[in-house]
Order: C-alpha cells, then structure tokens, then sequence
C-alpha cells in the first residue's frame, strides 16, 4: 500500500502527498489508526516528516488527532454526500458565471480537449474521476476566484473518499450521465448566458444528488441524516 520514499523532494511533502492520495483513495479507510512508528517504517522516513504531514493532513480535515490518543483517518459519515452536491451546485454556478465573462477561444477549445479525453477514459473511473476535478478546477481558475477554487477543490475530495467508500457501483453507472452534463456546461459557457449556466448546473448536480439518494436510501443509510435538501 505505502511504498518507500524516492530522496527527491522534501520528505514531509512526499509523506504528506502519499498518505492524502491513501486517505483519498480509501487505501486508508475512515477510522482507521495511523500509527506513527508504522508510517515511518513503511515509507523508510523518520518520525519526524510523519507528524508534519498528520498535522497538514488534520488541517485538510482528513485525519483527526487526539492527545495521548493518536492520529486515525477522518470518520466518513454519508449525510455528507447530500450536502457536497449541494455545495458542489453552489460553486459550479458561482465559478460558471464567472468564467463565461472571461473565457477566450483558446480557453473553450483547452475545455472541450479535457472533455474529449475524458470521453476516451470513461470506462476507467480514476482516470476520468481525476480529469473531472480538474475540469472544476479549470473553469474556476478562469473564474479568478482562488477561494471558489480552494473550497471546489475541498468539496471534491470529499466526494472522491465518499463515492470510493459509499456508492462505487452507482457511480460506475452514472458516468456516462454525468460527461453529457459536462458537455452541456460547455454549451451552456459558450452561450455566456447566466441563467443558462445556471440551469444546466443545477440540472446535473440534482440529477447525481437525487440518483445517490436513492441508492443509498434503499440501502438504508440515509435513516439518520436530516433533511436532504432545503426547501425552496
């Protein structure tokens, strides 16, 4: 699972990146301790550069640390995965609307590449899963709004721990729907229409919303979770 450190880059930053893509990847599951002494063997580094990258890794709300308890993986709890939709909704319009004002041909045409790779590698989940943040993370950088970045960025961690521990078979189902709502994002900026870019965000982002909900519903996993979204 973790593999010995190469001496290039610093040792906290390589830790820190290995133990997050773990962490995201669900290779490091919700609860699950993290054991300094283990880490610094596994990854051939000293304690040190593991206790940096716990606490960069707490201040990204993917590990807890208690004292004199110990460091574990972030609890996942699956009410969660209503409430990024709904802020994954919020951004997308906001960054959306942004990004229509300022986009140049060139910056459609890098869209529509990033879309068309991503049409090739549909049937392979990461690959396509880790294009998808950085199509958001794209328009939102167009956008010139750095903060909307940092907090996408956040909301689609969150969703790639959720959907890897809570909803891998629908999800596998539901790709081919959600590219077609990113070609339809792409028409909708091109238009620079504003009630447009509004609309087709909220139509995919219900659409994935309602599809978990209801898996998970059968599932019975949501019978703790308050309500699912606010009433208009």
């Amino acid at each position: 699972m973790l593999r010995p450190l190469p001496n290039s880059r610093s040792k906290k930053d390589l830790v820190y990146d290995q133990l997050r893509t773990a962490i995201l990847q669900v290779q490091l599951e919700p609860g699950q301790r993290l054991v300094i002494d283990e880490l610094a063997k596994q990854l051939g580094v000293s304690q040190i550069p593991i206790r940096e990258a716990l606490l960069h890794l707490q201040a990204d709300g993917l590990v807890t640390i208690e004292p004199y308890v110990g460091a574990r993986v972030a609890e996942l709890d699956v009410c969660l995965v209503m409430e990024v939709f709904q802020l994954l909704e919020a951004l997308e319009i906001i960054s959306g609307k942004c990004a229509a004002e300022r986009l140049a041909d060139a910056d459609f045409d890098e869209i529509e590449r990033l879309l068309k790779s991503m049409d090739s590698h549909i049937h392979d989940l990461d690959r396509w899963s880790q294009q998808n943040v950085d199509l958001h993370l794209l328009i939102c950088d167009r956008a010139g709004m750095p903060l909307v970045k940092s907090a996408m960025r956040s909301a689609l961690e969150h969703w790639e721990r959720l959907r890897r521990f809570y909803l891998g078979d629908v999800f596998a189902h539901r790709v081919s729907e959600a590219q077609q709502g990113h070609w339809d994002l792409l028409a909708a900026l091109r238009t620079r229409d504003p009630v447009q870019i509004e609309a087709v965000a909220r139509r995919h982002n219900h659409a994935a919303q309602g599809a978990y909900e209801k898996h998970l519903s059968q599932a019975g996993q949501l019978a703790d979770c308050g309500p699912i979204r606010p009433s208009a």
